[in-house]
């Protein structure tokens, strides 16, 4: 999270409703099963006309793949259900800002929305490090709303890694005496 004298990122006081804060909620659910993984703690959810076409978790341990970050993983299922590698009308709601490639991948699904809860400073390109969206240049041009609960996010991410930084400094376990 920025601290207090950092300048507000783009989009995060942009307007946001009860049901912007809804769907976050929904990958909130989804983070806490990466969490449960033993994944970085993010989900994403696509959503169409107020309905959730598909969500996704963090999974790039798991499945030995880099590219399985939470949005594109809720990507790929929204373009197999709907049968479309386009996404227009689509929302995603994502826990942590985006990265440049989860980020490609929202613009070349030509996603109308992205909505983020806490900003990301090490890779987020919605403001934190960049803002990809902001560039005239590129061909579509996707709204983004950043902050919706961030908190909660921020703090299940603050838990995790300090759960891996205390289970790192652990003690050893003795060896079992030999037989």
């Amino acid at each position: 999270m920025p601290d207090d004298e950092s300048p507000p990122l783009p989009g995060m006081d942009a307007p946001h409703t009860a049901a912007d804060e809804a769907f976050m909620g929904l990958a909130l659910q989804e983070a806490r099963k990466a969490w449960l993984a033993g994944e970085v703690p993010v989900g994403a959810v696509v959503v169409k006309d107020g309905e959730v076409v598909a969500a996704g978790f963090n999974q790039p341990i798991g499945r030995h793949d880099p590219t399985a970050h939470a949005e594109i993983v809720a990507l790929r299922a929204a373009a197999d259900k709907l049968g479309n590698y386009r996404l227009p009308g689509c929302e995603l709601y994502v826990t942590l800002e985006p990265c440049a490639m989860c980020s490609g991948a929202m613009m070349h699904a030509r996603l109308a929305r992205v909505v983020y809860a806490a900003p990301d400073p090490k890779t987020g390109v919605c403001g934190s490090i960049l803002d990809l969206f902001a560039l005239e240049q590129l061909n579509h041009h996707t709204a983004v709303v950043g902050g919706v609960l961030a908190d909660e996010a921020a703090t299940m991410l603050r838990g995790f890694f300090a759960e891996r930084r205390a289970a790192r400094k652990a003690p050893p376990l003795p060896e079992p005496p030999q037989a």
